[in-house]
């Protein structure tokens, strides 16, 4: 945050580019001196693209949605003349990509400009941006400790400052874990919200959504609003207005209970109590419920997200490049995939309960319009605690217990969104609270007849609480 133009959020700095306030390679050139600038603290760039974005952006128009807005396209997803890692050493020898993701173009089409690709682990595999050469992509709020991940390169420039919005992909809580640690709000959508990702027709259950990571509601909403104008499932309601807050009280549910038994650190549990609190305050109805989220939702998630590493491991070089290296790939992508060799016979019953758990998820929360819970069991850790280097057996169990709660909406399909609604001071880090609804929910419309409840609530309850409680910043003019 060193320039007035890095204070403003997204819909802001596409305002002062259509009122011609500045221009959109002023904006550019800005962003890229404030990237160059954190490059060696966060490590958070894997492939610069600053040359293309000074052209884009000279012949850039001025009226799009998010015209001149800059951007980071995550690691994992094609940008056409820069090469797609995945973060990982076996894919080290990748040519640049031909073509342009569908999701990719699309923000593009909104109007902003790619600076280039934000860091990933690897394949998105674990939830902490470090890598095996020792190197790690840092948290800018405490430079020690993991900004998350997999989105981790995303999350921590645009907590620093560098742009207002990037391209995120959640597989298991990789957008709203570093939404999470870094401060921001990060959305996880209704299956079918946005634009399908390539590989996902692949999946026997899709799990992987994207969207972004923002330093504001109001750009997380204009986000999907735009992009739900442009393409949306039939099978979900439109998006429609996004700028209101909730108008009538909510019935709010509680779950920290975890599965495998971890427990909420104190500044965790603290952040949720004032939540909890915070939520009473402005007159909703909060009460305790019971998840559908048992020791057996753990162990087929593992199955299952350990056959995608699997299918990695055995057949990249057909479903990357013929570059791949298994040989390079890290002890944790290779302890996953030893672990589905061994257990893969149960791999049948697992997707069929995953399949089931939307229905499970819509009888569990009922009457309920929102189920809060912590976005993470405890803060972020030091980095070098879930290493990529350590043995699978070692780091495979501190990640179970420190994500605890984002995966469940990755299989049930629904809407998920953690927002920054804390800070611990003793080691000045944010803490996340994640807010669930019903299938749809993200959506806007008000009024829904045929069973009683509103819509929309996530997004209108993520605005309300923004208001009351304003979300901590490293801004200086803003940071309390």
């Amino acid at each position: 945050f060193t320039d007035d133009l890095s204070r403003l959020d997204t819909v802001a700095t596409a305002e002062a580019v259509r009122a011609k306030e500045v221009t959109p390679e002023e904006v550019v050139a800005a962003a890229i001196e404030r990237s160059k600038a954190v490059t060696s603290e966060l490590n958070a760039v894997a492939a610069e693209d600053y040359d293309r974005a000074i052209a884009a952006a000279k012949r850039a128009p001025t009226t799009g949605p998010f015209a001149g807005v800059p951007t980071f396209i995550k690691d994992g997803t094609d940008v056409a003349g820069l090469p797609t890692r995945n973060g990982s050493e076996a894919l080290a020898n990748i040519a640049p990509a031909k073509a342009t993701a569908p999701i990719a173009q699309q923000l593009f089409d909104l109007g902003t400009i790619n600076l280039g690709k934000s860091r990933l682990p690897e394949f998105g595999f674990i939830p902490s941006t470090e890598f095996p050469d020792g190197t790690a992509t840092h948290n800018p709020w405490n430079l020690d400790h993991t900004p998350g991940g997999s989105s981790g390169g995303a999350a921590a420039m645009v907590a620093a400052g560098v742009v207002p919005l990037a391209h995120a992909q959640d597989g298991g809580g990789s957008t709203r874990i570093p939404a999470a640690c870094n401060g921001l709000v990060g959305l996880k959508p209704t299956k079918g919200r946005l634009l399908p990702d390539p590989h996902a027709r692949l999946l026997p259950v899709k799990i992987v959504f994207d969207g972004v990571v923002t330093r504001t509601v109001r750009d997380t909403a204009a986000y999907y609003r735009e992009a739900d104008l442009r393409y949306r499932s039939k099978k979900i309601k439109p998006l429609g207005d996004t700028s209101r807050p909730n108008a009538r009280p909510l019935r709010i549910g509680t779950f920290t209970a975890t599965p495998t038994g971890a427990v909420l650190d104190l500044a965790t549990q603290r952040v949720f109590d004032e939540t909890v609190t915070l939520l009473e305050e402005l007159g909703h109805h909060v009460e305790p419920v019971q998840l559908p989220i048992d020791q057996q939702f753990v162990v087929d998630f593992i199955r299952y997200w350990s056959m995608l590493v699997y299918a990695v491991d055995h057949a990249g070089k057909l479903l990357y490049d013929k570059t791949f290296d298994a040989t390079r790939l890290t002890p944790v992508t290779q302890g996953l995939a030893a672990e589905f060799a061994s257990d893969w016979k149960g791999i049948v019953g697992t997707i069929r309960r995953l399949r089931s758990s939307t229905a499970a998820w819509e009888v569990a929360v009922g009457s309920l319009d929102v189920v809060l819970t912590p976005t993470m069991t405890q803060l972020p850790p030091v980095l070098g605690h879930l290493s990529s280097t350590l043995p699978y057996d070692i780091v495979f169990p501190r990640v179970i217990d420190w994500i605890g709660f984002p995966p469940l909406a990755n299989a049930n399909g629904a809407p998920s969104i953690s927002l920054p609604l804390g800070h611990d001071t003793e080691t000045n880090l944010p803490v996340g609270m994640m807010f669930s609804g019903h299938f749809g929910d993200d959506a806007q419309v008000v009024g829904n007849e045929d069973d009683g409840r509103d819509d929309g609530l996530l997004l209108r309850l993520a605005l309300e609480l923004e208001a009351a409680r304003p979300f901590p910043s490293l801004d200086p003019t803003r940071a309390s």
